[in-house]
């Protein structure tokens, strides 16, 4: 399965292969990505972003939408509404559960 993340948009420039290239906000995280299939992007859009490259752009609604879901996978709410504490979550076994 793929996954792509929305990201903002903080700054666009070429490297020196003439390729765009862009720095992005994951909220909170920032990393460098290649811009190229998203040519007409600018400073505060919302791209999403798969294996280094942006590869659409989406409206400010769509990357919000799309942070509250991943959050929400991160820490699904109990039948009750509440969700998990963190003491609540099973243990990985040393060595990555191998």
């Amino acid at each position: 399965m793929c996954l792509a993340v929305p990201a903002k948009v903080l700054g666009v420039d070429e490297n020196a292969l003439g390729v765009t290239m862009g720095t992005v906000d994951f909220g909170g995280v920032t990393k460098g990505v290649c811009l190229a299939c998203v040519p007409d992007v600018e400073v505060g859009d919302y791209v999403m972003v798969h294996a280094g490259f942006a590869i659409s752009k989406v409206d400010e609604a769509e990357a919000e939408e799309t942070f509250r879901l991943l959050a929400e996978l991160a820490d699904p709410p109990e039948a009750d509404g509440t969700g998990p504490g963190p003491d609540d979550r099973p243990a990985v076994p040393e060595g990555g559960g191998d």
